[in-house]
């Protein structure tokens, strides 16, 4: 099985100012899910562009980098607002969890200790593991695993113990997918999803190409 692709309309962390534009040029496209982060753009625009996602019949998802409660909490509401229909990042503390659960967003966290900007994932593979198990046990959806942003060991066999561990259709992987070489991995490690942002902003597969048309080599990649 395929990974699918989360396409994040962010670059660098930080949603990009035409997020709209580079949307409406790419939504005829066979990709079915997108989403950007909580930081980059005013929440009326936030609003405006889930809508756009929504209304051209696509799975919208948010993903909240903040690590404090009172932070994690907004960014639920946050979501909630612009009407995601998933919640992913954020750590998983049990009122973000009430949250998603009584305004029906399907939430997948950060496990394991992770900080700092850009996201590092730190601790041991088990310890990991256990945190992925606690959060499906606590309701999750799945968890965001920052697989490529592993600090402590080895990112590919991390992935493969997590799906292991809570089932291949629970893994999203969290950025750093930028070349052909991790598409591969990531297929191999049998995760079900990752993101992508930067690395089609930057043309890392169509040199000198737009984003569109990097989009579109990922798409036909992603096929084979």
């Amino acid at each position: 099985m395929n990974p699918e692709i989360i396409i994040m309309l962010t670059n660098n962390d930080i949603t990009v100012t035409n997020a709209e534009e580079v949307f409406e040029s790419c939504k005829d496209l066979p990709a079915k899910k997108w989403g950007f982060k909580d930081i980059g753009l005013p929440k009326e625009e936030m609003i405006q562009l889930a809508k756009k996602m929504k209304d051209a019949g696509k799975e919208t998802y948010i993903e909240v980098v903040t690590y404090t409660e009172e932070g994690c909490l907004e960014g639920a509401k946050l979501a909630y607002e612009c009407g995601f229909d998933y919640l992913t990042g954020a750590l998983p503390f049990d009122s973000v969890f009430e949250y998603a659960k009584e305004h029906n967003l399907k939430y997948s966290p950060f496990c394991g200790t992770v900080g700092g900007s850009p996201v590092a994932l730190s601790g041991t593979i088990d310890e990991i593991v256990a945190s992925a198990k606690d959060c499906i046990a606590k309701g999750a959806t799945g968890v965001d695993l920052t697989a490529y942003r592993y600090v402590d060991g080895n990112p590919i066999e991390l992935t493969r113990a997590v799906v292991e561990a809570i089932g291949a259709d629970k893994v999203c992987i969290a950025g750093s997918v930028g070349n052909v070489e991790r598409m591969n991995e990531m297929k191999e490690a049998g995760v079900a999803e990752y993101t992508m942002g930067s690395a089609l902003f930057n043309a890392n597969f169509v040199k000198d190409g737009t984003f569109r048309e990097n989009l579109e080599f990922v798409l036909d990649y992603l096929k084979k």
